[in-house]
């Protein structure tokens, strides 16, 4: 498909620059089918069935974003793949100015070496020196807000917080699954009320999920590949959810993307880990998940075009037109939806 059936114009100002506080108060617009009704997070108990189960991605935002200089030139990192212990794939700005060999300094004497050049133009950095490069992040790092944050206002210390679901846990994201920041604890103790349950998996999403599609047709675009996991007692009783006549319904892209990548052709989830580069369109037939709750993303993404699959490319563009004139707030820091095929 062209890709350019999947823009809209979205003004500025309804790019959100801070969570909403509380995070369970954003607004949540709901399609249900071909139905649309506008609600806030803290009305999902209500508009959820017993029996139903939200799925998690447990994922943990380090600070992965660096600025450091080789020589004179100035060097800005942003790691999106572990390779292994010391070696981390970086997209590199200013990478004219860098090449295989060269050393980069960062702050608190943190050091890397550039090692090899990818084929998308990022690089492979080995950190140097014996502590664990999460502890050597910690030090040099900030966090890595989105380029639509982050070309208005710089990262600061609420990020750290801000940018962290109440679910994180397992470290090695570079961005965090935004659904799942609308929620609370409070929420989630009204959600098991309401006999809602919930799961956790693990994908560490990484900076490729911000990168625009230069194909103009989706045939020729191709994915970042992307570390996740499911365990198997989680996919058994994932299975037992459906089995029942619950919905397993994905809590972000990250989750729904990582189930589809498990799921066998007759919908059973399996075990899974390792890498995914899953990229979703219309036409694909959705196999391990009844529903989605996600943000709103931008024009000709990735992102975009799967919920377009999920949902239908025209019924998506009508709601985005709506959530705009109606002044929903968009991207990582913004509202939701929650999507009901």
């Amino acid at each position: 498909m062209k890709v350019d059936l999947f823009d809209f114009d979205l003004p500025q100002d309804r790019i959100a620059l801070r969570p909403a506080e509380p995070r369970d108060s954003a607004r949540l617009l709901v399609l249900d089918g071909d139905r649309r009704a506008d609600h806030i997070v803290s009305e999902l108990p209500a508009l959820l069935r017993a029996g139903d189960c939200l799925v998690f991605n447990d994922t943990r935002v380090i600070p992965a974003q660096l600025e450091g200089r080789r020589g004179e030139a100035r060097i800005g990192a942003t790691l999106h793949k572990r390779q292994d212990l010391r070696r981390w794939h970086a997209f590199i700005r200013n990478a004219k100015r860098l090449r295989i060999g060269d050393e980069i300094e960062f702050p608190a004497d943190v050091r890397a070496i550039a090692e090899a050049r990818n084929a998308d133009g990022s690089f492979l950095l080995r950190f140097l020196g014996d502590d664990p490069v999460e502890v050597l992040l910690d030090r040099a790092g900030r966090m890595p807000l989105p380029p639509y944050i982050a070309s208005k206002r710089e990262a600061d210390e609420r990020d750290r917080a801000d940018y962290q679901t109440m679910f994180a846990r397992e470290k090695g994201a570079v961005a965090a699954p935004t659904a799942a920041l609308h929620f609370t604890p409070a929420l989630m103790t009204a959600l098991a009320q309401a006999g809602i349950g919930h799961e956790t998996l693990t994908l560490h999403v990484g900076a490729g999920t911000f990168l625009p599609v230069k194909a103009e047709d989706t045939a020729d675009h191709r994915m970042h590949a992307e570390w996740g996991r499911i365990d198997t007692a989680t996919a058994e009783r994932l299975n037992a959810v459906r089995g029942k006549g619950g919905r397993v319904i994905a809590v972000g892209t990250t989750s729904l993307r990582l189930l589809e990548s498990a799921a066998s052709e007759d919908g059973r989830i399996q075990a899974f880990e390792g890498d995914t580069e899953i990229f979703i369109t219309p036409g694909y037939g959705f196999r391990a998940i009844d529903g989605l709750m996600t943000n709103f993303h931008l024009p000709k993404s990735t992102l975009f075009m799967l919920v377009s699959a999920l949902m239908g490319r025209e019924r998506m563009l009508a709601a985005y037109a709506h959530a705009i004139a109606s002044g929903y707030r968009f991207y990582s820091y913004g509202d939701a939806s929650l999507l009901l095929p």
